[in-house]
């Protein structure tokens, strides 16, 4: 009898021990637009990064990565944000592809009370602690400046953007109209596309403007994928340095292009940056801790105007 009772406590031992090294085990989700552009590779690289920091200090913390199969995919993305609350992640990194869909699932992930930081792009909500982000707007006014300044002020210009429904990209195309109507007022847009971030259809997109307006002197493209399907039709249609391209991120390719002078200049992002603050946001919020005294707080991640001049001091 005796026995039996010592195996008994000793069984609900070490359960408790079970319990509480599975409570110091914990779980942080990233959920990106897609992995196949590289900005998101970098945001997931960077938080990769940091994950690695914590676990070198000791913490049992480990990054689950999701994203789209496809870059227009809102409802598959919801699920995976809506996934990992059943799933219990402590901490929950999105990116949302589009500012209206991806709201109610954010809230539910703040309403089930696990902490909520946004990548890159913000939803119609508050509900999240904060946001890793560039400032778009600023980015495209400057981005307006770059191509304005190219044209000498004057002449036709198109612009491919990535997602309607994304606030990031709408956001660099709407202050980038504002301040082209509003500094170069002689600079006429003839039209946008949206790619979907997709560069093939961007290229498609592009060779259209070009052939429907023969005079075109310029385009303005608001991602990467846009930027580089519109740099490489430029390219193929042989108006590199005639027709003046300004774009959005940095890859490979962009960088190839930005080279070989057929993309004048592009808006870097720290996608970096944002990955690892997010994730070091995220700690601290599961450990307690506060990133700022409001909610819904907003961290400019910068931007750099990289041109053929200074590419070899961009990372």
């Amino acid at each position: 009898m005796k026995k039996a009772l010592l195996f008994l406590v000793l069984a609900m031992l070490l359960s408790i021990c079970t319990t509480a090294i599975a409570a110091d085990s914990y779980t942080i989700a990233l959920i990106t637009m897609d992995s196949m552009d590289q900005h998101w590779l970098k945001v997931k690289a960077g938080a990769e990064e940091a994950v690695a920091e914590l676990v070198a200090a000791g913490n049992d913390v480990k990054l689950v990565f999701d994203a789209p199969s496809t870059k227009v995919d809102s409802v598959v993305q919801a699920s995976m944000v809506e996934n990992q609350i059943t799933n219990k992640a402590d901490a929950i990194m999105v990116a949302p592809m589009d500012a209206e869909a991806l709201a109610p699932a954010i809230e539910a992930v703040y309403d089930a009370g696990i902490p909520m930081i946004l990548i890159d792009t913000l939803a119609n909500t508050k509900k999240f602690q904060v946001i890793y982000q560039t400032d778009n707007g600023a980015a495209a006014r400057t981005a307006a400046q770059e191509l304005g300044k190219l044209l000498g002020g004057k002449g036709k210009i198109a612009i491919i953007n990535a997602q309607a429904g994304s606030q990031t990209t709408m956001t660099r195309e709407g202050d980038f109209r504002d301040e082209m109507a509003k500094a170069f007022p002689d600079i006429e847009i003839v039209g946008v596309q949206y790619c979907d971030g997709d560069k093939q259809k961007a290229l498609n997109y592009a060779e259209d403007f070009m052939m429907q307006t023969p005079d075109l002197a310029g385009f303005y493209a608001c991602n990467e994928g846009s930027t580089v399907g519109t740099g490489n039709a430029v390219d193929q249609a042989g108006k590199a340095g005639t027709i003046k391209v300004v774009g959005f991120d940095f890859s490979d390719e962009v960088k190839d292009l930005v080279e070989r002078g057929v993309i004048q200049a592009t808006m870097v992002q720290n996608p970096w940056v944002m990955g690892n603050e997010g994730v070091k946001a995220a700690w601290k919020l599961i450990n307690g801790e506060k990133i700022a005294d409001e909610e819904a707080f907003v961290v400019d991640t910068g931007v750099t105007v990289a041109t053929k001049e200074n590419l070899k001091d961009i990372k």
